[in-house]
């Protein structure tokens, strides 16, 4: 429901406003890429970011003096994730722990400003969580096992600072994003800290009607920290991961779209953090450098 233009209401399962492109991910027709920047758009995260069950308020409104426009988005809610991949499949490869839920609630904002540049837009989002998982641990790691197990967030937050440019066939954008999360883990036994620092920029030119080129350099790392019983240090692959990727996105017909993507990798980002790499499908161990051929098709009707 929107009474005015500055004034608008959503409630239900709703798209999560976190950066450019959160909300909008899902629209492979209208995205360049086969996988968008991995360092701010993980795809086996995306079902702990894309959506919450709640509401938002949101609005948009021009400027006097002619300084363009701005748009915000304030959004509070609850985020449940799947038991089958990222976090939670992670755990089963790495520690053992086998959880049955982890989710709980989540508010946050997105403010944006489209400044009196045609094609400019510039903004910052803001994302706070309160965690908490449950299920079982089987004492792979030495502690003793738990059937009652669960976990929680002490701090659970994302800053996300982001631009975008677009010029007739062209297209430019960086991001910027933080995710900063502080868990008690083992039941209270001990925690640990997860601070990550991921950015991109990257761009497209659309060179006719069925061909558009693209390409990106997408820098992930993270430094991890904890109490007793974690571990405080890595080799350097574990701690980053830089992909540089190049498209060419093929537009068949109105309906159809293959996209042809190569990603050139150096470091696994594996340190107690998903970041694409994982321990059950790797039993021989993670390579340093990891070079990779996507083939994408969409259909839209």
């Amino acid at each position: 429901y929107r009474p005015r233009p500055w004034l608008g209401f959503r409630v239900g399962k709703v798209k999560t406003v976190l950066g450019l492109f959160t909300d909008s991910q899902d629209m492979d027709f209208a995205n360049t890429f086969a996988l968008m920047p991995q360092s701010v758009y993980p795809i086996d995260l995306r079902d702990a970011s894309i959506a919450h069950e709640g509401g938002d308020i949101y609005g948009k409104e021009r400027l006097s003096h002619n300084l363009g426009s701005v748009a915000y988005t304030a959004y509070g809610g609850r985020r449940a994730d799947n038991m089958h991949s990222g976090y939670p499949y992670l755990l089963t490869g790495i520690a053992g722990i086998t959880l049955s839920t982890y989710g709980g609630p989540v508010f946050g904002g997105d403010f944006r400003w489209n400044p009196p540049v045609r094609g400019l837009t510039v903004g910052i989002s803001r994302l706070n969580e309160m965690i908490t998982g449950k299920g079982s641990y089987n004492g792979f790691l030495g502690i003793p096992a738990q059937p009652n197990y669960w976990e929680k967030s002490k701090h659970d937050w994302t800053n996300q600072y982001y631009g975008r440019l677009v010029k007739e066939k062209f297209h430019a954008e960086s991001e910027y994003r933080r995710y900063l999360r502080d868990q008690t883990i083992f039941s209270g036994i001990t925690w640990v800290e997860t601070d990550v620092r991921g950015w991109y920029v990257g761009g497209g030119y659309t060179v006719d009607k069925w061909l558009e080129l693209g390409s990106y350099y997408s820098h992930y790392r993270i430094i991890p920290s904890g109490g007793p019983g974690i571990a405080s240090s890595y080799p350097d692959a574990q701690l980053h991961d830089y992909d540089k990727a190049v498209t060419a996105k093929l537009t068949l017909n109105k309906y159809t779209t293959v996209k042809v993507e190569g990603h050139f990798m150096d470091g696994n980002g594996t340190a107690l953090y998903p970041a694409g790499f994982y321990a059950n499908v790797n039993p021989n161990g993670f390579a340093n450098n990891t070079n990779a051929l996507v083939v994408r098709t969409g259909f839209s009707f």
